[in-house]
């Protein structure tokens, strides 16, 4: 964005670095030349006279100039810099088309995040800088600079310094700006009282935005406004700075797309640096650009009525208590509470007589406004109704035009919402938290609606039966609707005991079917209890997204079409037991707080999840194609095969770590199945009874070769190591093993999902079992090793494991399909680089690769391809999946922000 600082880094390094090169040329406010009468040429030849030396460079035209250009780059070392590109055409003008190779240094600055593309078609060595804003701490002293002449505030300013860097949001030039213009003499303290007030003062004109910026400020930054290539796009960025900042995308797309191409706009915003999207898709726009945008609209004319949008409360205000309303005004911002809290005289009463005078009215967002007056008012371009806590227990007619696209009538009071005509353009119905909402009637009315929110309608009881002719419906949140889900399984008890007589009995909801189109279904905290519960569903959904958290059911409702469903939210449903035969199509699963939840199943192995969540889940101790945790008590001998001696050991407790599911567990001891491989933990045993290894180390390495095998066949290999506590950290804790068959090129690297926590001042014993028989092969090389971080490994050990050492071990030791995700299996997801797997749930790589791990990784592997669960492989199906989740996932009702751990966490598309 403008005021950054990429002219003042360029102009340093320019400074900095042109006695290295034979000739330097430095360009400035190149879009601003180029747009007057000979501009391009006039920076040819300024460019082309720096680049020779000196000498006057020659040229009649443009094309000339550009070949010029080209010829003197082939040849010459030179530093360019070429400062506020506007577009492609003037890079094209002011240095060719051609490829070239040059050891010349060529810099730009632009306010365009496309520039990439400008590079395309010339092998140039093209790197982008994106520069940050500031953070607190660098504001602080940037400003202090400017302020104080020094780095740090002057006694009795930092309060006020800190309050205007917030203002400034890290923008070097304003906090540059307004420092300088606050400058406090240190060497005459007798002013400082009458300075403080002077910041002071300064403050109060900045808060709340009025539009009074600093006209140096405002200059800068608003070359990005005047540079938008449509006057739709300059509307555009307007109406998001006074409207909808912090709201998202998806929704201001639907409202603002038919008259100011809000799709394809945004993205000419974000390009322009006037705009970004948040991960959670919400539009976000720097302070200062809000307040340069105010100050455009200011600009527009001293009487509010005469300006395009209104937003400051007390002006809107005025306008509606004094009549004042004009053709002129395209959008309306009245908050009353914030006002009430600033009002000293009578209140005035607001007139629907002002509102009828703004027939260009576009967008109307009113919040706790009681209007006094007829409602026969005509809004013929009217897109956006936002109306909070509306007084009216029905709409008026008035107020319904055939042009909305949104209607949001939340925290209000209405009793019954009937649309009185069609409306063919409505896309999104809000009534979230209209308590007093009973009846919804003639959705019939709303043919293209999209969205419906009914959100905490605690006393809704009748929709009607329409709504399943809505073939465009996407979006419909039921949530916290009891006495609607009350009511319709009331009806259907009476239908199955009384036919025909459920009028009588004073029920007059009947169940209804869903549309077809719905992507996104809400039905949490509905009192769902039974597996029956939900009377509303059809069966030929395409659901993408159902959230049926805060229910008492113990399984899933069997009325439920998941076969297509991506996101499943089941938060806080305490008395749910298990997840059965989840549709293979879920990529992302939230169970936090299902105190009850013990397992989980998919109907395919091959399932996609991306995403699981599952804090507070204490029970779960199966996760089918993830892990299964099964105590040794519950094992038969024949269970356990060649490890049946730890069947003497079901009594012992062990305090396991590493996992949500391990919270507040003390257990006994178990035996973790994961990617096929067998463990357990013993704590402090050193048993005669344990078998004596083939192979043993006092160091955490081992390294042998297969022996012959004439007489039995290798079903696989058995790996123990003792290790101790070495650190306090518990979150830092961490076992890696990897085993390697150097003779075919195989790698596996493991890392359990759980592990036992060793007692101070003993060794834990951790014994795995890897059913690899099928790969080893007489004279192959096998290398051992263990890592820990926070855990000290002090001897490991290996035996194989022959079929004949007991015939019940083929039970054990199963073949497992090619679909399976399990050493003998299908792999492929995991594989790093040919031969070489990677069986993490964990990402230890977010920044950088650790030291400890290094260690284990040797130079083969390459470490900044490990992402934790799986490989960041994606496929052009995942992708698009991806999309399909971004435009669907609920911008209607914030995402409950849960603070946890994610179980196999890929790194977000």
């Amino acid at each position: 964005m403008g005021g950054i600082g990429k002219t003042t880094l360029a102009q340093f390094i320019y400074n900095s670095n042109k006695q290295d090169f034979e000739s330097s040329s430095y360009l400035e406010e190149i879009g601003k030349h180029s747009k007057q009468p000979f501009g391009l040429l006039g920076l040819q030849k300024q460019l082309l006279t720096d680049i020779l030396g000196g000498r006057n460079a020659r040229i009649s035209n443009v094309s000339e100039g550009t070949r010029k250009v080209e010829e003197a780059l082939q040849v010459k070392r030179v530093l360019i810099v070429l400062d506020d590109i506007d577009g492609h055409e003037e890079l094209g003008a002011l240095l060719g088309t051609k490829a070239f190779h040059t050891k010349s240094k060529i810099i730009i600055t632009t306010r365009l995040l496309d520039i990439n593309a400008w590079f395309g078609s010339i092998s140039w060595r093209c790197q982008v800088e994106k520069l940050e804003l500031l953070n607190d701490h660098e504001s602080l002293e940037l400003l202090s600079c400017h302020a104080f002449g020094s780095k740090i505030p002057m006694e009795g300013f930092k309060e006020l310094a800190v309050e205007l860097t917030k203002y400034c949001g890290g923008n070097p030039l304003a906090l540059k700006v307004l420092g300088s213009s606050l400058f406090v003499d240190a060497e005459d303290p007798r002013k400082q009282s009458n300075i403080i007030e002077i910041w002071e003062s300064t403050l109060n004109s900045l808060y709340p935005l009025k539009g009074e910026l600093d006209c140096k400020i405002q200059g800068i930054l608003q070359k990005s406004f005047d540079s938008l290539p449509r006057a739709s796009n300059k509307e555009l960025f307007l109406h998001i700075a006074f409207f909808f900042v912090g709201e998202y995308e998806d929704y201001v797309v639907k409202i603002l797309e038919h008259d100011w191409h809000a799709k394809s706009g945004i993205m000419t915003l974000i390009n322009k640096c006037l705009l970004t999207v948040s991960p959670s898709n919400k539009l976000i726009m720097h302070q200062l650009l809000q307040e340069m945008a105010r100050n455009i609209v200011l600009q527009e004319s001293k009487d509010p009525a005469k300006r395009s949008r209104v937003s400051q409360n007390y002006e809107s205000y005025r306008l509606l208590g004094k009549g004042k309303g004009s053709d002129s005004i395209e959008g309306l911002v009245l908050d009353m509470r914030k006002l009430e809290e600033e009002m000293r005289s009578d209140p005035l009463t607001l007139k629907t007589g002002s509102l009828a005078k703004m027939d260009k009215l576009k967008l109307l967002q009113l919040k706790f406004v009681v209007l006094s007056g007829s409602y026969k008012i005509n809004f013929p371009e009217l897109r956006w109704l936002c109306w909070h806590g509306c007084p009216l227990e029905t709409i008026p007619s008035g107020l319904l035009m055939s042009s909305l696209v949104a209607i949001d009538m939340s925290y209000g009071n209405l009793k019954r919402f009937e649309p009185p005509k069609v409306l063919n353009s409505l896309k999104i119905l809000n009534l979230k938290e209209c308590y007093e909402l009973v009846s919804i009637h003639n959705l019939s009315r709303l043919p293209n609606l999209e969205s419906l929110i009914l959100w905490n309608c605690s006393n809704l009881t009748h929709v009607c039966e329409s709504i399943g002719g809505l073939k465009s419906l996407a979006l419909l949140d039921f949530t916290g609707c009891k006495y609607l889900m009350k009511t319709l399984k009331s009806y259907l008890n009476h239908a199955q005991q009384f036919p025909g007589v459920c009028t009588d009995a004073g029920i007059q909801q009947s169940p209804f079917l869903l549309p077809d189109s719905l992507k996104l279904l809400f039905l949490n905290n509905c009192n769902l209890v039974k597996n029956n519960d939900v009377p509303v569903v059809s069966s030929d959904q395409s659901l993408f997204y159902m959230n049926l958290g805060n229910n008492l059911f113990e399984v899933l409702p069997n009325s439920l079409n998941l076969k297509t469903l991506r996101v499943l939210e089941l938060t806080f449903c305490p008395n749910l037991k298990c997840l059965l035969c989840l549709p293979s199509t879920l990529e992302e699963l939230y169970t936090n707080w299902c105190f009850s939840l013990e397992k989980i199943t998919f109907e395919s192995t091959r399932f996609r999840l991306r995403e699981f969540v599952y804090r507070g889940c204490n029970k779960i101790s199966e996760i089918q194609g993830l892990f299964k945790l099964v105590p040794i008590a519950k094992h038969d001998e024949a269970d356990l095969g060649h490890m049946k001696w730890i069947k003497a050991y079901q009594d012992y407790w062990v305090d396991l770590v590493g996992d949500e599911i391990t919270k507040e567990r003390y257990l006994p001891i178990q035996v973790l199945y994961e990617y096929g491989i067998m463990s357990t933990y013993l704590p402090g045993i050193r048993d005669e009874n344990m078998p004596i290894p083939d192979y043993m180390s006092s160091i955490p390495f081992l390294s042998f070769r297969v022996p012959s095998t004439e007489k039995h066949m290798i079903r696989g290999l058995n790996v123990t190591c003792l290790y101790s506590l070495s650190g306090e950290d518990e979150d830092m804790w961490v076992l890696f093993i990897k085993i390697s068959n150097i003779t075919k090129g195989l790698n596996w690297m493991y890392n359990p999902m759980v592990y036992c926590q060793p007692r101070f001042y003993e060794d834990a014993v951790w014994l795995s079992y890897w059913p690899i028989g099928n790969i080893l092969d007489t004279g192959d090389e096998i290398n051992v090793s263990i890592v820990g971080n926070g855990l000290m490994v002090s001897e490991c050990s290996a035996s194989f494991v022959y079929i004949d050492d007991d015939e019940l071990e083929l039970e054990n030791c199963k073949s497992y399909t090619k679909g399976e995700e399990v050493i003998g299996g299908d792999l492929s997801d995991f594989e790093l680089t040919t031969g070489a797997y990677y069986l993490c749930r964990r990402d230890y790589f977010k920044i950088t690769t650790p030291d400890w791990l290094k260690v284990l990784l040797g130079d083969t592997i390459p470490s900044t391809e490990l992402r934790g669960w799986r490989k960041s492989r994606q496929t052009q199906h995942l992708k698009a999946s991806f999309m399909e989740l971004k435009t669907f996932r609920p911008y209607a009702i914030p995402r409950l922000n849960v603070d946890s751990r994610s179980m196999g966490m890929e790194e977000r598309l």
